[in-house]
Formats: structure tokens, C-alpha cells, sequence
């Protein structure tokens, strides 16, 4: 124990391997090959156990470490809260949370209210419940059914599985809550059957209202979309898209709930991704990048519209009947409101903007010299290159040469990502969400282990 104490490397990959499950592996890999342990980050850095250095272009692995690692006035920030009032409960109100919900509503124009949680996942199942609820309370039960898009990804519970369009998340974690019904997916690259073509952006919309159409619009509540499919294959909607959306969802009284986990937070350019495209949402949800990572925090946001509904005072049963133990700890809105000032003061929204266009650019370079991508598409420090096998066809490349490629960066020091049991017979998306705080040498290092890891791996 003495030696776990003090962080022997052994003792530690020892501990790990006998005791701890790991997310999204498969575990008979670790019977023959140590666990990586990362033990410290700097800025787009992170060093394992062992002492080696890896360049990360996938904030924290999962698109989280918006400023990067080794903030120390967030972690301050963190203890200085922690000793003063680390926790009540959410019926009661803290400093902090006071004051980062003003703080981020002035970004957030049209909307007024916050309700804090601690993961994108619970964020996502409060709106589901609020739009449930005004069902009952304002619609006599009939507007409860929720409405999600093909591709697009909403969290790890049973409800947020029902509302989610990747198929190989789901598999084999059902039955799943019902009134959750499927919209097709935007992506143009592979644009579905009669609807390719011209428009193609109006047309995915109203393939929306066709299914609203047939469950009923009394019937329809809320649609709840990314604004960029992120675990989906970053699918960035087309032109015309998303000013139909919102078109339909005003003429069938729909509330616009905009998943802002992985987009939030000037990963795309703007605070938010809806904000890229003049969408007017009734509640948005956030986490990842709120604090970076420093501290657990998400929040659900909704217009005053929302949230008048449910204040009718002679039903006893009219409020929010809700809670979210860890959405009332202290630590989230302190880390939330440095890392919004870190944001502010560093101009790192431009600057995702800035060198989102040249990842872009690059990547799209390497199009032009390796035949396994067949298409670059994304938002700020937010891309995907879609690997296929032939041009022509647009065949997917198969999962393990993706793998592979995703595995050579990791030889040559790079960490970046691809589609994860996803959608089946497509995990063939290379993956790229580095820190805001990038510049053209982290990019650069980035386009660079790719293009010898496709050369490699291609042969």
C-alpha cells in the first residue's frame, strides 16, 4: 500500500488492472498490455506513468478540456470555494452559481433561466422531464413525445439511450422509454435516397415534419438535435437546414431543445453551436467544456417561456418536481466562471475560429494526397475526416484501418479519436477537438502524425 501511496508506477498499473473498469474498452486488451495512466497535463500535453509525452487533439478524450490542462486559477478558484461552502442543495442558492448563471445567460440571448447538474447526460434527461411534464400539465398528456436525430448522441441513462440515434450505443441496453421517436440524419455526404441533390439541407428538414406528420403534431412536445453531430461523425448541417428546423417547430408549437454538451462553450467558434446558425432554441443543455473539466458541472437552460410554465402556485404538483444532489456542489459554477474569464480574456473563441480553419485547411490537404479520405467537414476546433475505401462508391473504410491509424498517432505521440460504436458498418470518422489555447505548431503536429500514420497504414 505504501507503494500505491507514493504512486509507484507499478504498483499502480498493478491496482489499476485488478480493480478499475474502464470506459468504452474492451478489457481482454489489458490482460496482455498495461493500462495508460495519465498523471499530469500542461497545455495541450499530458504525460502517462511511464514519463511519456503525449500531444493531445482531443481535449481530455472526450472533447472536454476547452483552456487546456494546468489552469491554476480555476484549481484556486476550486479550493478557495471547496473550504468557504463546497455544497447544499439545489432548492437553496450559492455564490457562485448565482453569479455564473447572469454571467452565461448575457451569452446566451432569448434565454433567462439555469438549472445546474453535473453531467451532459443529466442535463439532457431535466429537459426531458420538463418537456414530460408540460405535456401533462398544459397539453392533457399529449405533447409528450420527444423527437431525435439519426447520428446524434444525448447520454448514457436509459432515457437519454431512448432519445439517442447511434445504434451501437444502444445496442443491448433496452427496452427503452417509448414516445422517443427518430429523425433522419443531415449528413450530406451520404445523403439519404430521394433526398440528394439540390436543397438537400430544406429537404433533411422536412423530413423531419414528415415524421411529425405521422405521429401527429398534438402528440409532438420537443425535437432535441446537436447542433454539430459530434460522436456521430461531426456532421455539420447544410445550408438551409437549420432555418426549416426551426420553421417547423414554431408552425407545430415544438420546443427546440439544442444539445450543447460537446458544442458549448466556443468549441465551434461562437458560445455556442447553435449560435452559427441564427437558431432560436427553448432549452439548451451543456457540460464538457463548461469547466473544462476542473470540476463537474452541467446546466439545462431554458427561455422564461419554459419556465413559467411551471409556476402555477394552487397545484402542488405544478413546479420542477426534480433534484440533481451534486448540481448543488459549489465547485461547478467557480470552475464554470474562471473558465468563461479564461475564454473572455484570452480570445480563445477567435482563436478557434482562426485555427479551426487551418486544421481544416490541413486536413484537407492531406485529402488531396491520401485517397483513404473521402471527405473534411466540421466547425472551428471541431473536425472529422471520413475514411472510406474507394472515392467512387464512398464505401466506409473498414473499423480496424481506422484504428490502426488512430493507433500509429498514438506511436508517433499524438492522441486523436474516430467514431466509437457508433453507427454500424460507419465508425470510420477521424476525430479532432483539440484545446482552444491551439496554435499552428500543435496543428501542424497533429496534420503531421496523421499524414504519416494514412501513409503507413495505407501502404
Amino acid at each position: 500500500m505504501d507503494d500505491l501511496m507514493h504512486n509507484d508506477p507499478a504498483r499502480v498499473i498493478e491496482a489499476d488492472r485488478a480493480h478499475v473498469w474502464h470506459h468504452m474498452i474492451q478489457h481482454r486488451a489489458l490482460e496482455t498490455t498495461d493500462p495508460r495512466i495519465i498523471v499530469e497535463g500542461r497545455g495541450m500535453r499530458v504525460w502517462d506513468i511511464t514519463g511519456r509525452e503525449h500531444l493531445d487533439a482531443v481535449s481530455g478524450g472526450v472533447w472536454t478540456v476547452n483552456v487546456g490542462y494546468g489552469r491554476e486559477r480555476i484549481a484556486d478558484a476550486v479550493r478557495d470555494q471547496l473550504v468557504k461552502m463546497c455544497y447544499f442543495a439545489g432548492a437553496q442558492g450559492t455564490v457562485p452559481g448565482a453569479r455564473f448563471a447572469e454571467t452565461l445567460i448575457a451569452k446566451m440571448p432569448g434565454l433567462s433561466r439555469v438549472y445546474f447538474a453535473n453531467s451532459g447526460s443529466e442535463a439532457n434527461e431535466k429537459a426531458f422531464k420538463m418537456v414530460r411534464q408540460i405535456a401533462h400539465k398544459h397539453h392533457g398528456g399529449r405533447k409528450s413525445k420527444i423527437l431525435y436525430r439519426e447520428r446524434d448522441y444525448h447520454g448514457t441513462t436509459i432515457a437519454c439511450l431512448s432519445a439517442g440515434g447511434q445504434m451501437e450505443r444502444n445496442a443491448q441496453y433496452g427496452p427503452f422509454v417509448p414516445e422517443f421517436v427518430m429523425v433522419p440524419h443531415c449528413l450530406e455526404y451520404r445523403a439519404q435516397d430521394g433526398l440528394a441533390g439540390e436543397d438537400y439541407g430544406v429537404r433533411a428538414a422536412e423530413a423531419i415534419e414528415e415524421v411529425i406528420l405521422r405521429e401527429g403534431p398534438d402528440t409532438v412536445g420537443a425535437l432535441c438535435l446537436e447542433p454539430i453531430t459530434a460522436g456521430g461523425g461531426i456532421i455539420l448541417p447544410p445550408e438551409g437546414y437549420w432555418e426549416k428546423v426551426q420553421e417547423i417547430c414554431r408552425k407545430y408549437d415544438i420546443l427546440l431543445h439544442i444539445d450543447e454538451v460537446v458544442c458549448g462553450m466556443g468549441r465551434t467558434g461562437t458560445w455556442f453551436g447553435y449560435q452559427q446558425f441564427g437558431v432560436k432554441p427553448d432549452i439548451v443543455t451543456m457540460a464538457k467544456g463548461v469547466a473544462s473539466g476542473y470540476a463537474a458541472i452541467s446546466c439545462c437552460v431554458t427561455t422564461e417561456a419554459v419556465f413559467e410554465k411551471f409556476k402555477d402556485a394552487s397545484d402542488p404538483m405544478a413546479h420542477f418536481r426534480d433534484i440533481s444532489t451534486f448540481g448543488g456542489c459549489a465547485s461547478g459554477p467557480v470552475a464554470a466562471l474562471e473558465n468563461l474569464a479564461i475564454l473572455e480574456e484570452e480570445n480563445l473563441l477567435d482563436n478557434s475560429t482562426r485555427m479551426g480553419a487551418y486544421l481544416q485547411e490541413g486536413l484537407r490537404g492531406l485529402m488531396e494526397k491520401h485517397a483513404l479520405i473521402g471527405d473534411v467537414r466540421g466547425k472551428g476546433l471541431f473536425a472529422g475526416a471520413e475514411l472510406v475505401a474507394d472515392r467512387g462508391t464512398r464505401a466506409p473504410a473498414a473499423e480496424a484501418l481506422v484504428q490502426a491509424v488512430v493507433a500509429d498517432c498514438l506511436k508517433q505521440g499524438v492522441i486523436i479519436g474516430a467514431t466509437n460504436r457508433s453507427v454500424p458498418g460507419f465508425n470510420n470518422v477521424l476525430l479532432f477537438a483539440p484545446a482552444l489555447i491551439a496554435g499552428k505548431a500543435e496543428i501542424d503536429e497533429i496534420l503531421a502524425a496523421v499524414d504519416g500514420a494514412l501513409g503507413r497504414v495505407a501502404g
